[in-house]
């Protein structure tokens, strides 16, 4: 038998959305007549923009004549798509980047799974919590979590953010060499301002961290104070990597595009020209049509129809909020983000909450023990299902309560 990497095989057993699936699916099985509603998994359902589907088709068009057919892209993405998203979403707020800085990439999920590359095996990373899986789990089969014990891992800095400190995370107490930020939060909802945010960026900058900033919920931001990029921040090219995502802007959940900001700026250039590397030996890049798809992003008839998803989506978490707020319920976010985070009745477990909404109500969501220790008494609500089965969901969850 070869050497395994021992990391991975120890990991603890079920990916929280899978979790959520596998229960799902064994009440549908049982209760066959009594169909789901599902308010767990943060996927979209709004389609594409007519403009996103037309791009994308003409595109796979032009690759089937002998002019317009493309092997291998640029390794780091074709520059009309990087020039789309730096005149689009960074230069508009007064964001000086250069075009060698973003990297187009198949999605956030894999970029913020592989930012710990970067560091060394001994490094430490501290993590909101509760936290998106993903953070800790790459970490984790890395070898840096140390042990897992009663849900936490030994060497993970953990900042819990409850209700308590209204969401907002402390600083570290220990030294540590990364901090995942992920804002607004996946999954409490919740947003920092400007003011706040600062605090991280210089906090990190006085103590040589790095900041791994997760942005892909950026497009759901209605407060005018809170920031849709780090580096609206003072000083925040010198010590963060940012991850956006053409997934929830754009409802690319199913054509996967998304890019990384690397800033020459960090540590001397020296993340720049290893992420550079990393990409060279990991990726050949996302595909032209795709990349012509989120071009078209930006383009007016794009504009519009995304925005029209957005405020849809946006307008189901007011419903949820609002409606559940009516029913009693300490509920949480929804304001800034497409998720709505509650604290659950009655003492229960978020997981005891999951089993008594299929049993009673007929709707899934995402228990918080799922994020973090913090997330224990928490359930987490997503606004992404349609407006008639929002309705109806929460109406049922009312009922049940």
């Amino acid at each position: 038998m070869p050497a395994l990497n021992a990391h991975l095989a120890s990991m603890p057993a079920g990916y929280l959305f899978r979790e959520v699936a596998n229960r799902i699916s064994a009440y549908c099985r049982l209760h066959p007549d009594k169909p789901v509603i599902s308010l767990g998994i943060g996927d979209v359902t709004r389609p594409l923009s007519p403009a996103v589907s037309r791009a994308m088709a003409e595109a796979a068009l032009e690759m089937s004549t002998p002019e317009g057919f493309r092997g291998y892209g640029p390794d780091f993405g074709y520059p009309f798509l990087v020039r789309a998203i730096y005149k689009n979403l960074y230069e508009p707020r007064g964001i000086t980047l250069s075009c060698d800085e973003i990297f187009v990439s198949d999605g956030a999920k894999t970029d913020t799974s592989g930012l710990q590359e970067l560091l060394s095996p001994e490094a430490r990373v501290a993590v909101t919590d509760p936290v998106y899986p993903v953070y800790i789990d790459s970490n984790a089969m890395a070898g840096r979590g140390g042990e897992y014990i009663d849900g936490v891992w030994s060497q993970v800095e953990y900042l819990p953010c409850k209700a308590e400190n209204g969401f907002v995370p402390p600083l570290p107490s220990h030294y540590v060499d990364a901090l995942y930020l992920c804002f607004p939060n996946n999954p409490t909802g919740v947003a920092l301002t400007r003011k706040e945010l600062q605090r991280y960026v210089d906090w990190a900058l006085q103590n040589g961290v790095l900041i791994f900033y997760d942005a892909a919920y950026s497009a759901f931001i209605t407060s005018p104070e809170v920031p849709r990029s780090i580096y609206e921040c003072r000083g925040a090219k010198s010590c963060a990597i940012e991850c956006g995502s053409f997934s929830k802007l754009a409802g690319f959940t199913g054509v996967r595009c998304g890019y990384t900001v690397v800033p020459r700026e960090l540590f001397g250039g020296t993340l720049h020209r290893m992420w550079c590397r990393r990409l060279a030996a990991h990726s050949n890049g996302v595909s032209y049509p795709v990349q012509r798809a989120a071009e078209a992003v930006f383009t007016p008839e794009g504009r519009r129809d995304c925005k029209e998803n957005i405020d849809y989506y946006m307008n189901n978490a007011r419903i949820i909020r609002n409606e559940l707020r009516s029913a009693g319920l300490q509920v949480y976010g929804g304001v800034d983000a497409p998720y709505v985070w509650l604290r659950t009745p009655h003492g229960m477990s978020g997981w005891d909450f999951l089993d008594h909404l299929l049993e009673n109500a007929q709707v899934a969501g995402a228990p918080g023990e799922g994020f973090g220790p913090s997330g224990a008494g928490y359930f987490r609500l997503t606004a992404f299902n349609t407006a008639e089965n929002t309705r109806e969901a929460v109406r049922r969850i009312c009922a049940a309560l």
